[in-house]
């Protein structure tokens, strides 16, 4: 499907085509409804490091753009992204069925299905026990007291609800293999429900609090684990988004954002934090 067809297909829907890594692979997005994705994606994508084949799964992708970054920066990944909205699932698809997107297609999936079953209905509706090594997620984020948004779609997919944190982890375990990698972005006030669903599940957890600028508090956090493992907590030296002029990225995050490099992790390797892949 070529671009001008897309826009063709379905012109009562105002939507863009978003370039991510340097024009490297495009991302389909509702202009004016839903979640639309950004730097967070991108830093959730950049957890994900390795070589050779892997198997990822993408909860609550929305549009699938942390997923095809995955892809496009990491050549052996197949890419399962889970999405509950229809809309939201179908935008996964345009985006891979894009001309652009040629090169990372036959690696990516989508299916729709709520993070928050458990067991038979789970597996029923396509997410398999123990077949992924890495899981990632940027769950819903806001809280009943937040400003409200008159999008319907946009306020059901960034609302948290009662033991959301307890619901997706569980879901992640179930569908990860053992010592697979857990990798999420989410608020610093989840850090107490983050931790507390990692339970017995996950260990090894390492919790990189994210600044917008120098000096200023952090508005977010990376946190990855491993399942099974009963390494120690580590709190990590912290990512400033923009540099000192406070619009630009800092060297660091510019290379996260556009696919040139990843985010490893401290007991994976004693190389430097920013890494080539």
């Amino acid at each position: 499907m070529s671009t001008s067809d897309l826009i063709k297909s379905k012109p009562q829907v105002d939507f863009t085509i978003d370039a991510f890594h340097r024009g490297r692979f495009h991302v389909v997005q509702p202009k004016n409804e839903g979640h639309r994705s950004g730097v967070d994606a991108m830093l959730l994508a950049s957890l994900v490091s390795g070589d050779g084949p892997a198997s990822v799964a993408d909860l609550g992708s929305g549009a699938g753009a942390a997923g095809l970054a995955v892809a496009s920066r990491l050549g052996g990944a197949h890419v399962l992204l889970i999405e509950k909205f229809p809309v939201m699932a179908d935008y996964a698809r345009r985006s891979i069925a894009l001309p652009e997107n040629a090169f990372l297609a036959d690696r990516v999936d989508v299916v729709e299905a709520d993070v928050s079953l458990t067991g038979k209905a789970r597996v029923a509706a396509g997410l398999e026990d123990e077949v992924h090594d890495h899981v990632i997620m940027n769950p819903p984020f806001n809280h009943a007291g937040d400003r409200k948004t008159p999008d319907n779609l946009k306020a059901e997919a960034h609302a948290m609800t009662d033991g959301l944190f307890e619901a997706w982890l569980k879901t992640a375990g179930a569908i990860m293999k053992s010592g697979g990698q857990l990798s999420l972005i989410a608020r610093p006030e989840s850090i107490a429900d983050i931790l507390a669903a990692c339970g017995k599940r996950f260990g090894g957890i390492e919790i990189t609090p994210v600044h917008p600028r120098p000096g200023e508090d952090a508005t977010r956090i990376l946190v990855t684990a491993i399942k099974g493992s009963k390494a120690r907590l580590i709190f990590r030296a912290p990512l400033v988004v923009h540099g000192p002029d406070g619009h630009s990225f800092s060297a660091d995050v510019d290379d996260l954002n556009n696919g040139r490099s990843a985010y490893l992790r401290r007991t994976v390797s004693r190389s430097p934090r920013r890494s080539a892949v």
